[in-house]
Parts: C-alpha cells; sequence; structure tokens
C-alpha cells in the first residue's frame, strides 16, 4: 500500500477520513492523495474561452488550494509526502480518473453518520465510487484517533467467486496484523448445515496464502444483523464486503445484503469489488 487516495469536500467526515489515511501513510510509507472535485461545466474552465464564466471557475479553484493550504498545516500530517489535486469532474469520474493515473491502492473516504449515510450513498456519487471502484475503498464514520485493525470480519457465501476480493483482503489483513473471522450468517431463507458450511469455508480459505482466521457460522433472523451482531460480540475494528459493480451494495451474497449494512454498520468497512 504505497498510494492513498482521500477524496474531500473539507467537511468533518472527510477530516475523520485523513486522518485514519495518515495513520496509514506512516505506519506503511504510504503517499496521500488529497483530491477535491469541482463540478463545473466545461466552458467555464477552457483557458482560451472569452466567457464571462471563467473567472468563477478560477474563483473556486483558488479556494479549494486555500482550504488544501489550510489543511496541509495540520500536524498529522506533518513529514508525509501528501498531494493536493483539484479536478472538474463529477467526484465519480474525478476518483476514477485520479486512481488509474496514480496507480492508487486504496481509497479512504468518510460517512455523515448512520442517520444520513444511507442518503448520501444511494444514488450518489458515493454510492458510485464504493459500488464501481476496483481498487478497495475504506468507509470510516467517525474519528480514529488511534486506527488499528485486530479483528477483521470478512463475511460471506463463500462461493468461488468471491475468492478474489478474499485474497485482497487478506493482503489487508497481513498489512495490519490483523486476525481474520470468516463469517457465514444462517437464516432460515437461507440455511446451511454446520458440517457443509464449515466444509466450504475450511475449502474456500485454502484459495489465500493466509492462515490467521478463525471460521464463524451465526444464526440470525437476515445477514445484515447477523455480521453487525457478530462483529459486535468479538469487537471486531473492521467489516470487509464485496460488492457486484453495476449491480450495487444490495446484491452483495445473492442479492441479500441490503444497504442497511453499510447504513447501521458503525465499524469501518472495507468493501472489494467482484472482478
Amino acid at each position: 500500500m504505497k498510494k492513498i487516495l482521500i477524496p474531500t469536500d473539507f467537511s468533518e467526515q472527510a477530516e475523520n477520513a485523513l486522518k485514519v489515511a495518515a495513520q496509514l501513510a506512516k505506519k506503511h510509507n504510504a503517499e496521500i492523495y488529497l483530491l477535491h472535485t469541482l463540478e463545473l461545466p466545461m466552458q467555464k474552465i477552457d483557458p482560451l474561452s472569452t466567457s464571462q464564466s471563467l473567472p468563477e471557475a478560477m474563483y473556486f479553484m483558488q479556494l479549494a488550494h486555500k482550504h488544501f493550504e489550510s489543511l496541509l498545516e495540520r500536524k498529522y500530517l506533518k513529514g508525509l509526502n501528501v498531494h493536493e489535486i483539484v479536478e472538474f469532474y463529477e467526484p465519480f469520474r474525478g476518483v476514477y480518473q485520479v486512481c488509474k493515473k496514480h496507480n492508487i491502492d486504496l481509497i479512504v473516504m468518510g460517512s455523515h453518520g448512520t442517520n444520513s449515510f444511507k442518503e448520501m450513498l444511494i444514488g450518489s456519487n458515493t454510492e458510485k465510487i464504493v459500488r464501481t471502484s476496483e481498487v478497495p475503498v475504506l468507509v470510516v464514520k467517525k474519528e480514529h484517533p488511534v486506527f488499528k485493525v485486530d479483528h477483521f470480519v470478512f463475511a460471506s457465501n463463500f462461493k468461488d467467486h468471491y475468492k478474489t476480493p478474499y485474497i485482497k483482503a487478506t493482503e489487508f489483513a497481513k498489512l495490519f496484523n490483523a486476525k481474520m473471522h470468516l463469517l457465514m450468517v444462517n437464516t432460515a431463507g437461507h440455511f446451511m448445515t454446520t458440517h457443509d458450511a464449515n466444509e466450504r469455508m475450511h475449502e474456500f480459505a485454502k484459495s489465500a496464502d493466509f492462515d490467521n482466521y478463525t471460521v464463524n457460522i451465526y444464526n440470525d433472523i437476515n445477514v445484515e444483523k447477523g455480521i453487525m451482531s457478530f462483529s459486535q460480540s468479538i469487537s471486531a475494528d473492521l467489516i470487509g464486503m464485496c460488492t457486484h459493480g453495476r449491480r450495487g451494495l444490495s446484491n452483495f451474497f445473492n442479492g441479500s445484503i441490503s444497504e442497511d449494512l453499510v447504513n447501521n454498520a458503525q465499524r469501518p468497512v472495507l468493501t472489494f469489488k467482484i472482478e
């Protein structure tokens, strides 16, 4: 993990993400890329344009750089290599372009908490980033003075097409020196015997060169509640989940997981796109 991208609107939530990213960057000697996007019509930013709107675009760019200057004075960024980027794209496209151009390894994003995260996520640029990013996305909801991951829950139905995201998840577990807790949630509608579930999960785990894990079967009324209840029971530091690209978060696991998991989970969530 050498390059970390933080999309920012200079809000408190975005700075919470930046603080986490700074801790990761110091630990892993990584660079930070701070991205602010300006959604302005292209004619406003064409340097050859004679439009009277050009000064408006320049004003917002200068304002963004002032915000960057203020951020870069933060003590927690001292000694870090921070790149500031202003792009005239919608946020989703800006993140895509920066990830592609700079070979970003991880995106860290803030959210507005339980009450408004679903509203922010669904149908928004943020939802597009989380849903379609080829790069893992870490979503944090609150400030973490010390961000550590000792216990990492990876929830799945452990079918073959989840193996690639799982391998990526184990790479992050190694970076954090974390124990992974593989979790299958049994519900009345999707039930599997303990014997069969254990067999599937142990076979699945062989896909990665990683042995610091536990296998867990948890019964609950739905998968979302099961993940959150299990994570709480072991005081998990991080929840890992997969996204299906265009089909969205609500189709993670065979369509059985709704956005409620990300909406209600108080713990940081790390998402991986299924290829």
